[in-house]
């Protein structure tokens, strides 16, 4: 029988199955932070149940940290008492914490991969919904709730019915600024946010095959916005390069063997997926959000499209838009680039070759916001820092930041935000801020126009 990517790692993962009904699923690798877990620490003390496997567990801070003077003690109190607790819990079960002030501290989805903890044929969850992000690497990597966190803790494993498989093909070549952002909003506003409800996700096709892990990583993180439970890229030398020498990942004859079981991840030729999609790449370009979801995205140089829903115009009334209207040389006042979409190092790069020898408008605030504290050192070893802080842009330290309105970093009532994010729902950054996604390179032209320019007509 045929099999797909998804189907081998899934059904190699099955510990067991009820008759007509959900499989016992095998779990390799268990991220946590300091929002989801507390609750489920504090189901298993209740039940006096240990944790089963704490070295295949691996902990960080990263939603509501402060991303200014980490060294100085957490002022907000529940802040403080999430990351007090995730500390205590972590020591008490002899799990690893990469807690504030760590080498390896940083959003969660940024440090699995870039430390060798992602490898292909895994299975992966965390209790946040981008985990998705993994899928890059070949993984089934999925969100999950606090219940599960919990059921993970107790077991290892997971009690699930398996997901149908969708497959989205993106063929040819992309045009110049048109970056794996732009991909992945251009797929879901043609899709939709609920085409990929009760599937797992596979991207094929060349343009996928060509983008870099940093790129992939971007991909697969967003396919929770289309309403898939993951997204998943066969592993190919790409991969492999990327992974070679990473802190956990292995070395050696080890690493020469683990590559040889990896190539034979890729989908089977001639096997069926429950749902397909296919797009020329001729046809994406740089794209942004116009509402309030993800899926209401236009290529940067349309005009807002025309509907009688009225979910859509009360998505219009929130952003205070109108159909038929261009977006371009709208003002911005707040530009964020960072998230677990889009704050790794090639990111960083993109946005200074941009915005090298040039000023951001005096009315934009542009915050520069690294996935981890390695992300950090490599953008002020590469003398990125340099070239942000002489364009006025504001460099943070590591953790989510304002991709949602869990920690200080919130954009004002009313204001526009071009953000590198994920998620554009209403009040994500802040009550009543409007969110516009984008890529990097996007984000980077807005800050210096002080408007929303198309990025392309502006390239070095």
């Amino acid at each position: 029988m045929k099999k797909t990517l998804f189907d081998k790692v899934w059904d190699s993962h099955v510990v067991s199955e009820v008759p007509n009904g959900p499989q016992v699923l095998y779990i390799d690798q268990h991220l946590i932070h300091e929002v989801t877990s507390p609750q489920a620490f504090a189901e298993l003390e209740t039940r006096n149940i240990p944790v089963f496997r704490p070295k295949q567990i691996v902990a960080t801070a990263d939603h509501n940290v402060a991303t200014l003077n980490q060294h100085l003690p957490i002022v907000d109190d529940l802040a403080r008492n999430q990351v007090e607790m995730l500390t205590k819990n972590c020591t008490k079960n002899n799990i690893t914490l990469y807690g504030l002030g760590h080498e390896y501290q940083g959003i969660v989805h940024v440090i699995a991969p870039e430390l060798g903890i992602t490898q292909p044929g895994m299975t992966l969850v965390c209790g946040d919904s981008h985990t998705s992000t993994h899928g890059a690497f070949g993984s089934i990597a999925f969100g999950i709730g606090t219940s599960q966190v919990a059921q993970v803790f107790a077991s290892q494993c997971l009690l699930l019915n398996k997901p149908k498989s969708l497959r989205v093909n993106v063929n040819g070549k992309l045009a110049a600024g048109v970056s794996p952002k732009d991909v992945i909003l251009y797929v879901i506003s043609k899709i939709g946010t609920n085409a990929g409800t009760g599937y797992f996700c596979e991207y094929a096709g060349n343009v996928f095959r060509e983008m870099s892990m940093e790129g992939r990583m971007t991909v697969c993180n967003m396919s929770i916005e289309m309403g898939a439970r993951g997204g998943m890229i066969a592993p190919d030398e790409t991969t492999f390069n990327y992974m070679k020498g990473k802190k956990f990942a292995p070395d050696g004859e080890t690493f020469v063997q683990k590559v040889a079981q990896w190539k034979q991840l890729a989908t089977d030729e001639g096997a069926v997926f429950d749902k397909e999609y296919h797009f020329d790449a001729e046809d994406i370009g740089p794209m942004i959000t116009y509402g309030t979801n993800p899926g209401m995205g236009i290529k940067i140089n349309e005009r807002i499209p025309d509907s009688d829903d009225a979910s859509f115009q009360k998505a219009l009334d929130y952003m205070g838009f109108q159909k038929g209207e261009t977006l371009i040389n709208k003002p911005i006042n707040y530009v964020f680039i960072g998230s677990c979409t889009n704050s790794r190092i090639e990111d960083f790069r993109v946005v200074a070759a941009y915005i090298k020898g040039k000023q951001k408008a005096a009315n934009v605030t542009a915050l520069i916001v690294p996935g981890s504290q390695q992300v950090a050192k490599q953008v002020q070893e590469e003398g990125l820092t340099a070239i942000f802080e002489a364009a006025g842009f504001e460099i943070r330290q590591p953790g989510c930041s304002a991709c949602l309105a869990m920690n200080d970093d919130k954009i004002p009532a009313g204001e526009y935000c071009i953000s590198t994010s994920n998620r554009n729902f209403e009040g994500r950054q802040g009550q009543g801020a409007r969110t516009i996604l984008a890529s990097p390179l996007v984000a980077a032209a807005t800050a210096i126009a002080g408007k929303i320019i198309d990025s392309t007509q502006h390239l070095n």
